[in-house]
């Protein structure tokens, strides 16, 4: 077995531990927007907080959700889809965002362009950190889809790195510090650069 197929598995085991995470995962699935993933922060705190051995997870500010519709580039379509998830789980501050649009608002909010994501892998592979960009969906058969553009080797090493596909030096740093990483997890690596 190597290493990526072990962190899959203990991916998996973790996921399926947390009633949190399985709850958010079967809203997801029975909202059923389009070609949708959860993931990123949702993730990392997981693997984390488990690697740090803590009792209780870290806090959430959101839990994101990306998903593809070609078919409503709306700032509406989020609206939406965020609107569906939080009538089924409504203790959870859902984060929505349809892949297929982002390159219509993106120059607005962050200040530069992108081209369009061609799907809502696509879009998880410019999430700002590798061990960030990881995400998951249950299959019909209640089995999980793991999408891990960079692997699962820098979440569960505890590494955070840029990803150079989409994010400045500069954003990486205000993100590291907004984030409070080291603080909320002293083990984690900062790789610069």
């Amino acid at each position: 077995m190597n290493q990526n197929s072990s962190y899959e598995s203990q991916l998996k085991q973790l996921i399926f531990e947390s009633s949190m995470i399985s709850n958010i995962l079967q809203a997801a699935r029975t909202v059923d927007l389009p070609n949708w993933y959860i993931g990123a922060g949702l993730l990392r705190n997981l693997v984390w907080d488990h690697l740090h051995q803590y009792d209780k997870p870290s806090p959430l500010n959101d839990v994101d959700v990306a998903f593809f519709d070609a078919n409503d580039l709306s700032r509406e379509r989020d609206k939406k889809a965020n609107e569906q998830l939080t009538a089924v789980l409504p203790n959870i501050e859902w984060e929505a965002t349809n892949q297929a649009a982002v390159h219509t608002w993106h120059e607005a909010y962050f200040g530069y362009p992108v081209d369009p994501y061609e799907s809502a892998e696509d879009g998880i592979a410019a999430w700002p950190e590798t061990a960030t960009a990881v995400a998951v969906r249950f299959l019909p058969d209640e089995s999980l889809k793991i999408f891990a553009p960079f692997g699962l080797e820098d979440l569960f090493e505890m590494k955070l790195r840029r990803n150079k596909r989409k994010v400045t030096l500069e954003e990486f740093h205000n993100r590291y510090r907004k984030k409070e990483i080291k603080k909320k997890w002293p083990y984690v690596t900062f790789i610069d650069g």
